[in-house]
């Protein structure tokens, strides 16, 4: 009879789920950086302008939040890709021993992505209201805000919670 290979203790997953669960996670980075960079690049060179000079003290203050959570956003999404990138090894593979690396970096993304809904929001009104109007601005960030919410927070989070 065969030697039966060992099984990982139940509380932890094969290394085969760990590196399965990190590539899933990379995969869904890989589509939210570039919109990350984008709304990045526009508002890097927006100061650069001359109608910056034209700003509102609202828009003024949009624009700086919608700066700072960008560049945060994209530190934090990008993170994950630099600890795949350190933790290799020279033959080519990568070290992702334990579950917790999944989870740290699973918890950096989601930051993340939240300082990037944040970022979406700042530059939905920062645009609105240079381009529409003050009131048009509240209501169209608003209305990106709860879509946002909804589509990337309350559904995974919780309608699809109450399905399981």
């Amino acid at each position: 009879m065969p030697p039966v290979a060992p099984q990982p203790p139940q509380d932890e997953p094969a290394r085969h789920d760990i590196d399965d669960d990190f590539r899933s996670l990379m995969e869904g980075l890989r589509t939210t950086l570039p919109g990350v960079q984008l709304i990045s690049a526009f508002l890097l060179i927006l100061p650069f302008q001359t109608a910056f000079g034209e700003l509102s003290h609202p828009e003024r203050g949009a624009f700086h939040i919608a700066f700072v959570s960008a560049l945060m956003s994209s530190l934090l999404l990008m993170a994950p890709a630099t600890h795949q990138r350190l933790r290799a090894r020279s033959d080519g593979t990568v070290a992702r021993r334990t579950p917790r690396h999944v989870k740290v970096a699973t918890r950096l993304a989601t930051a993340g992505s939240v300082l990037f809904a944040v970022a979406l929001v700042a530059v939905a009104y920062l645009v609105a209201s240079v381009v529409l109007g003050t009131l048009e601005a509240v209501v169209l960030t608003a209305a990106v805000a709860v879509l946002g919410a909804w589509s990337w927070f309350y559904l995974p989070l919780v309608s699809f919670e109450r399905e399981a």
